[in-house]
Parts: structure tokens; sequence; C-alpha cells
């Protein structure tokens, strides 16, 4: 059926007073003028207000545009969490140019790698990543500018010899406030592994970012009196697009240099934290704290938990702590976490086991993303019986651009207007999916994303190893690290800790595996590993 002429689309037509591109820098903007005195930023000692905030970013803008970046170029930054890297997800944007927040887990080849493929222009680097930022800096064809990020509580002594921020910043009046011409622009690449040994740049647009932040704010219930801790890492994702969530309420970013149960406790009760991030990993290592460190929560906090699924036992133990767990699932490539175990309204009354396992599953979509759900191999919903296996897919505008450069690997990923993610589960009679296997291998560990085929790359190096094979083994304090298991070479040897320190060699320290079983693989009739027998001789029988 062909659309008629409407009368109301006749002469009304898009004009600046009535359509305006969507870009997180709105956020910014408006809390400067609504929030100027409200503490927006803590890191330590230091503390900034939202009119201060704005104006950082704005000197910020500046000096990128003076430092030779052109709109559409990119600004990469290798640092943990604070002001820096929060500042830098406006600046960049507000000075036309895209953000790419490098992993600090990386090793300095895979870091050069992203420095090249994103073609990066400018690089800030924190001064505790000096000695691997020069590392990845020698492997690079071209020269690249650099500024130093000097936090106080980093080591000492450690500088490549460029420009400090605070330095760097100082001399540059505000760039004025304005947006991109096209919501549809990149604001951000944001580098996962996938299921290659190279990284692949997912690509944000300010359109998906401004959406995204708005449906974790939904989701995690912020408003203007929650102050978010830090603990989630801000190169993941864009920060679960909570760099900019929390500015759009006018909320307060606690921030955390390094993640560890005493600061969490402490400044849950000095800052009175209200929110909070982090993979189940972070979960544990809060129940399991050492007496005197671990205590009840003086007030409840959320905390949003993703990543490998967390047992139902990690969620009962941090609710009895105090903590209101909320399960999200998502990927780099959907802006972090775009679905979410919904609370029912009866879901309280349960008991808490009961509760905690209905709290496992991945749930349904967001509020600002469109679809969820199961596919069959033809593109068809799977019935919704909890049984019958199928691909989780996502549509809506709070997914990638695509693949930077790489056409093959967004086509492959785009298919019959969903975005498939490679995970395999099931669709409950509630609605709500529940992801029961990786297609892809992804070993998710501590909320780490390690590549199966990468790793077995590097063990098939070895002299002594005829054949390598790699799965997730479940661990209690990472939900889950690599198994190796390994076929020997006749007449050859190796020990657990000689393949360890190969590894180490070649690999940064989480991606090593950390259990080793030795023997022949079993494979099919064409010689194809069946690694679904290995996932079994990696996970206990459960009785």
């Amino acid at each position: 059926m062909t659309d008629l002429p409407s009368i109301f689309e006749t002469d009304l037509d898009q004009n600046p007073a009535n359509y305006v591109p969507l870009s997180p820098l709105s956020f910014l903007r408006r809390a400067e003028r609504v929030f100027p005195e409200k503490t927006a930023v803590t890191h330590h000692a230091r503390s900034y207000n939202y009119a201060q905030f704005a104006n950082r970013v704005r000197k910020f803008a500046t000096a990128i545009r003076e430092a030779g970046v052109k709109p559409g170029q990119c600004v990469a930054v290798l640092s943990p969490n604070g002001p820096v890297p929060l500042e830098a997800h406006y600046a960049a944007p507000l000075a036309g140019a895209v953000l790419c927040m490098i992993n600090t887990l990386l090793d300095s080849a895979a870091i050069a790698f992203i420095l090249e493929h994103s073609e990066a222009k400018l690089l800030l680097v924190d001064r505790e990543w000096a000695p691997k930022a020069q590392a990845a800096l020698a492997e690079l064809k071209h020269s690249l500018p650099v500024v130093e990020i000097a936090d106080e509580a980093a080591p000492a002594g450690l500088t490549l010899g460029a420009p400090e921020y605070e330095d760097w910043i100082a001399p540059h009046e505000p760039a004025a406030w304005s947006l991109p011409s096209d919501e549809w622009k990149a604001i951000a690449v944001n580098y996962t592994s996938g299921t290659t040994g190279n990284p692949k740049g997912v690509v944000y647009s300010h359109r998906g970012a401004y959406l995204g932040a708005l449906g974790i704010a939904l989701t995690m219930g912020l408003t203007v009196r929650s102050k978010y801790l830090w603990t989630l890492p801000m190169f993941h994702c864009s920060g679960w697009t909570l760099t900019w969530a929390v500015t759009a309420v006018g909320g307060t970013h606690v921030c955390l240099r390094k993640v560890e149960a005493k600061s969490i406790f402490d400044l849950i009760e000095q800052q009175g934290v209200t929110h909070m991030c982090g993979a189940p990993i972070v979960l544990g290592m809060l129940i399991n704290a050492p007496e005197g460190v671990r205590r009840q929560l003086p007030h409840r906090v959320l905390v949003a938990t993703a990543g490998a699924a967390p047992p139902s036992a990690i969620i009962e133990g941090t609710e009895r702590l105090g903590f209101r767990v909320h399960h999200v699932y998502g990927l780099t490539e959907v802006y972090g976490p775009s679905a979410n175990c919904e609370i029912q309204p009866n879901w309280p009354a349960l008991d808490l086991t009961t509760r905690a396992k209905l709290m496992a599953r991945q749930g349904v979509p967001g509020a600002t993303q469109e679809d969820l759900t199961i596919l069959d191999p033809s593109g068809n919903e799977v019935p919704k019986d909890g049984t019958t296996l199928g691909e989780l897919a996502f549509k809506g505008n709070v997914v990638m651009k695509g693949y930077l450069k790489n056409p093959k690997a967004t086509a492959e990923s785009f298919k019959n207007g969903w975005f498939l993610t490679g995970d395999l589960g099931v669709l409950h009679p509630d609605g709500y999916v529940e992801i029961k296997d990786r297609s892809k291998d992804i070993i998710i560990s501590g909320g780490e994303n390690i590549s199966s085929l990468e790793v077995e790359d590097v063990l098939y190096r070895h002299p002594a190893v005829r054949e390598a094979a790699v799965v997730a083994a479940p661990d209690e304090k990472w939900g889950e690290v690599p198994l190796a298991v390994i076929t020997l070479k006749d007449g050859m040897s190796a020990t657990d800790a000689e393949l360890t320190a190969f590894c180490r060699e070649h690999l940064a320290g989480f991606k090593i595996p950390k259990k080793y079983i030795f023997g022949d693989l079993p494979k099919t009739s064409t010689g194809k590993i069946q690694k679904h027998i290995l996932r079994k001789l990696a996970t206990p029988s459960e009785s």
C-alpha cells in the first residue's frame, strides 16, 4: 500500500527550531546551565562543579583543535578512570573529533595496532602507562603527538617527556558549544577483540550515544541525587555510556583509579555513593573481602552487573551486603548494556534464591533499544519455550554504525534487519532471553573479552605443542578463565609453568591460560576440533 499525501506533512518541515541533532554534548551544556555549583566530579582530594567541569572540557576541545586534529580524526586516550578520560568523552566530540579509549590491559603490540588502525592524531597517556605507551609508539610507522596525564595517585617518576595535561589545556580559551551537523557522525570508536587476534573498531554515532545514555539512566534509575562510583572502566563501551548518562541527570561522577574492595566500601560511606557497575568478579571481590574491609552498607546501593552471567550465589551474596543487583547484558556493538533483566513487580516477594535465578537471565530490550530476541538460522524468532536454541539479536538506534575499515565483518553482523551477536540462547515464555553458549568461543574473564583463537595461535608457536584448543572454564573469582587443552609433539614435553611463561611473552596477562589439560583433542570426521566436548570437560558436572 502506497502512503498518500497527508495534511499533517504538508509545509511542515524540519527547521532549527524543531529539529536539533541528538548528541551527548547537550547533556553537559545543560548541566553547566542548570547545575553550575553542583559537584560534577570527585577524584581523591579533587572535585569540580559543573561550571568548572564544562570549562575544562571546552579548553580541552580548543587544545585538541590547536594540536592540529581535524574534524573526523581520532583522539586516543590510554588511562585508568579519572577526570581527564571523563573530560575526553566531551572534549573530543566538541572539537569534532572521534574518541578512542584504549583498554589499559592490552599489550603494546595491540595498542600500536589500534593507534595505526584508528589513524589517531593525538594520544593522551597516563604516566603509569608511559613504558607501555613508549613501546607501542616505537612500533608506529609515523610520529604521534603525546600529552601526559599526571594523576596524584599514579606512581612517581614515569614520564615520556611530553607536555602534561593541566599545563597543556591551561592557556587555551574555552571552545564555544556546538553540535554536530549530523547526529549520525561518529563520536567514538571502541575496540573489541571479537574472535580474531586483531581488535575490531566499533564505531558509535552521536545519536546512538545520546539514546544509549538515556537508556542506561532509565535502567539504573539515575537522578540528580545520584552519585555514581566509577568501578567500571571508562574504556569499556565508553563506560557503558554512563560517561554521558550521569551528566544527563546532573549526577556526580565519583572517580576511582583502581578497583579495590576497601576503596569501594570507603567511598560508599564517605561520598554517599548510590550507583555503581561491575563484572561478577567485582561482586565476588566485595563478598570475599577480608573481615574489617567487608561491611554492611549504610544505605542501599544499586550495582549493575554484566559479563559472564553472574551465578545466582553471587547475586544472593551481594544483596546480603546491602547492594541491589541489577543484571544487564550487552556488548561493545550495542553500546554496552542494551538489555536488562527488568525486575517484575512480584519478584521482590520471592525468596532470594528463586529471585536470584530469575535475575541471572539477560532479560529484555532497554527502553531506548528497539528489540531483542532469539533467531533461528532462517532469521525467524524461536518458540518461547525456554529450550529452543538460537542466536541472540538486536535492532534499534543503540546499535553500532559498523566496524571501522571492515565492511566484510559489518555485513556479516547485520542480516535481515538484525544485528547478530554470535551468542546462543533461548527465549522464555515471559519474553526474557537467556544466553546458553557463545558461538564464537569468546571467553569473558573479569569482564574482559578473550579470543580463544588468539591464545591458540600463541600456544601453537611453542616448539613442543602439536595442537591446542582453548575454551572457557568456570572460575569463582573471574567468572571464566581460559583452559588450554594441549597435544604435545611425540618425544617432547612441556609443563604448565613452561607454557605460562611462554604465553606471558606474547599475551596480555589476563589472556594467559589458567588451566591446562594434556591429551588428544576430540575431532569430527573432517578433522574439526569438537569444542563442545572440551567445554564439558572444563565444566564440572551438575548434580
